[in-house]
């Protein structure tokens, strides 16, 4: 059987610092361009990287001459690294593992564990059980999807346009997923559980109207009415003074929800799931 047919002992992180872990040892490039080469056919697992592509992505600006000879000694470098990790011959991670292919590269091993396909695995699992209306099983799969990151992907690569282009898509799955489990888990009467890392990721992103309305819902059906008003008023603080902008429509219906103690606050949803009609929204 071919290596490539069959997973092998190589387990790797992307989301979160890039480590990858091969046989007994840890398999860690530290020169810049090498981990930016294995971080791009990382993200593209099983799909060729034109050579043109990585030298964008190594070089800011007109490349040298010599940047297609530079590619192919880093590839080396990079093969040399699995080789030795992985006890196999040159040849053998030649063909089966980053494989030389037409015009570019790419990485063909099937790892035994790599975090991104577990993510997406979730993902599209999750999706699915949602449009299903298993909201209990949606809910299950994205807290074990987002439970794989353990900061911002690829932590400790300098990106090009490349890998900069594939984080800020995974970061936004990320987000849609999170925002997606917060509501689910308010429908499920889990506020109370949940107002700690609700109260966490608005800190972080001040300026997320998503976030704050789950926030305020949290509050007030924790029995934090004033709090919930707080949150807006913070909001709407920040959004004058940095952008001189008003927070939505619909941000101010469930501020108006709130003032007046609005007893729909209790069974309404924060934000609406994908299919369903906008709440509260113009």
């Amino acid at each position: 059987m071919r290596i490539s047919e069959r997973r092998i002992d190589i387990r790797i992180h992307l989301l979160g610092p890039l480590r990858i872990f091969c046989a007994d040892g840890e398999l860690a490039p530290v020169a810049r361009r090498p981990r930016q080469i294995l971080a791009l056919l990382l993200l593209n697992h099983s799909r060729v990287v034109p050579t043109a592509a990585l030298i964008d992505e190594l070089w800011d600006g007109p490349a040298p001459k010599t940047a297609r000879a530079a590619v192919q000694i880093y590839v080396f470098e990079l093969r040399k690294s699995f080789a030795e990790a992985a006890g196999l011959s040159m040849d053998a991670v030649g063909g089966e593992i980053l494989r030389r292919v037409r015009n570019g590269y790419e990485f063909v091993a099937e790892p035994a564990w790599f975090d991104l396909q577990s993510f997406r695995r979730g993902e599209q699992s999750g999706m699915a059980a949602m449009a299903a209306g298993d909201l209990i099983k949606a809910a299950r799969d994205f807290r074990a999807a987002l439970s794989l990151w353990s900061g911002p992907a690829l932590a400790g690569v300098e990106p090009g346009p490349g890998i900069r282009a594939e984080v800020a898509g995974l970061e936004q799955s990320r987000a849609t997923m999170l925002s997606h489990r917060i509501e689910l888990e308010l429908r499920f009467g889990r506020h109370r559980e949940i107002l700690g890392e609700l109260a966490s990721l608005v800190s972080h992103d001040r300026f997320n109207e998503n976030l704050h309305a789950q926030f305020m819902i949290a509050l007030y059906r924790s029995g934090y009415r004033a709090r919930a008003l707080d949150a807006f008023h913070r909001l709407r603080k920040d959004m004058v003074g940095r952008f001189g902008l008003e927070p939505s429509p619909g941000l101010h219906r469930y501020y108006q929800a709130v003032l007046t103690s609005d007893p729909e606050l209790e069974e309404m949803p924060a934000r609406p799931l994908p299919g369903e009609l906008p709440v509260l929204c113009p």
